[in-house]
């Protein structure tokens, strides 16, 4: 017998809206399941995350899983809670999105195991390729009325907005491909639910409604909540834009920093989202942090749960080694360990100045290098009181006037880290 999903996303504040009888159907025995997913970049970012981990709960509580890429719909533009048209997708970079995504669903979804449960991909691109205009409206768009689409929350908002464009045939379409998808799926795999966004109400449940009137048969729609921050700010989204799950696109530090500096509501709210903990131990966490809410017991958890999930337990300890570099003790060696990225995403907003390779070669002398020639220090006065006073460091090492910065102290050949204090950074960057 399946364990109780439902349950399991009611506690953890994952669901939002369920048509009635879901969980009646779920204890029935193994079910399927799908949610669709936007291929329109080659990585998820952690806006997607939620609708995955529903999956994985899914799965671990003994349904099948389908993870639905939109190679079709990706190539249409899907209204729901847009004010503007997207833009439209070749199939070659479809396809490169679709298998860059897969691999990043592996690390919550099992694809490869033999269990009857075992996850699926699949992509609406390979059964609307082949349908001609003609037959979609004739056997598909004939069973749903322009009153019924009209009704939509997400057509409703778009037709009302300030928005001078309006709404094109294509997005208003939309409703009816993802419609046909749920048909699809619960003809060709017996899939019965589909699950996504609260904002994807409407179109989940026009799919419902062409299983009921083509089919012949009862779909079911159950939605989680958009995810709110408390401040009110996005979530999901920083200065530098969104929070990728792509090493390339977020580095590990910045997005193991991103679950480390959420509001003590925010992160209790998080971790029973984001990680697979049980209830006893969130409880007994939440309990922990409550008593020294300084100690952000809760926020160190969550972001380590996440980042060795999305990333690896070492991706998570470099990420805990780089964030010392700004506020412990570390050394020019431990400076050296870290990548370009990393290094830049550290020291970001930290002042730069550009010196020449040949002065570094051949050895720049203390005095420039902090004020003459970088303008880090106000004047060569300055720059000699501080080094006397021993407050000047180069890699995180102490130096003396006497000192010359040359190709050995360059990170990563590129890059020198000057200190004044504790907590005074520049970085020479050399050209």
């Amino acid at each position: 017998m399946a364990s109780n999903f439902v349950e399991e996303l009611k506690w953890r504040g994952m669901l939002h809206d369920a048509m009635p009888g879901v969980e009646e159907h779920l204890l029935t025995g193994m079910q399927s399941s799908y949610v669709g997913i936007d291929p329109t970049a080659d990585s998820l970012h952690i806006g997607h995350l939620v609708a995955v981990m529903m999956l994985r709960h899914f799965q671990l509580a003994g349904h099948k899983p389908f993870a639905l890429i939109g190679g079709a719909t990706g190539m249409i533009g899907d209204p729901s809670g847009k004010s503007a048209e997207r833009n439209l997708l070749d199939e070659a970079t479809l396809r490169h999105n679709q298998e860059a995504i897969k691999e990043q669903l592996s690390r919550f979804l099992d694809f490869s195991g033999d269990a009857n449960n075992v996850a699926v991909l699949v992509n609406n691109y390979d059964w609307m390729k082949d349908f001609s205009f003609l037959d979609f409206i004739r056997d598909v768009g004939k069973h749903i009325t322009v009153n019924y689409m009209m009704a939509k929350d997400s057509v409703k908002k778009r037709l009302s907005s300030e928005s001078k464009e309006g709404m094109s045939f294509t997005e208003f379409t939309y409703q009816m491909v993802q419609g046909y998808d749920f048909l699809h799926l619960y003809q060709n795999h017996n899939c019965t639910l589909q699950m996504g966004g609260s904002d994807q109400w409407g179109n989940i449940t026009t799919g419902t409604e062409l299983i009921r009137r083509i089919g012949g048969g009862k779909g079911y729609a159950l939605t989680c909540p958009l995810i709110t921050k408390a401040d009110g700010t996005k979530f999901g989204k920083t200065e530098s834009g969104n929070v990728w799950l792509d090493a390339e696109r977020t580095s590990p530090y910045k997005f193991y920093q991103y679950w480390l500096n959420t509001s003590d509501e925010d992160a209790e709210k998080y971790i029973k989202i984001f990680t697979f903990l049980s209830k006893e131990k969130i409880e007994a966490l939440i309990a922990e942090h409550a008593e020294a809410p300084h100690m952000r017991v809760l926020q160190k958890c969550l972001a380590e749960e996440i980042t060795v999930m999305v990333h690896s337990q070492e991706e998570f300890d470099n990420a805990i080694e780089a964030s010392k570099i700004l506020f412990g003790k570390s050394t020019s060696d431990d400076l050296k360990k870290l990548d370009e990225k990393t290094f830049l995403d550290v020291f970001d907003g930290v002042p730069q100045a550009e010196i020449s390779r040949s002065n570094v070669e051949a050895g720049l002398d203390m005095i420039a290098a902090l004020a003459a020639e970088t303008g880090f220090l106000a004047s060569n006065g300055e720059a000699r009181r501080e080094l006397k006073q021993n407050s000047i460091s180069v890699n995180k090492e102490k130096v003396k006037e006497d000192y010359k910065i040359t190709t050995a102290d360059l990170i990563n050949n590129k890059f020198v880290l000057l200190q004044k204090g504790k907590r005074n950074y520049f970085v020479l960057v050399v050209n």
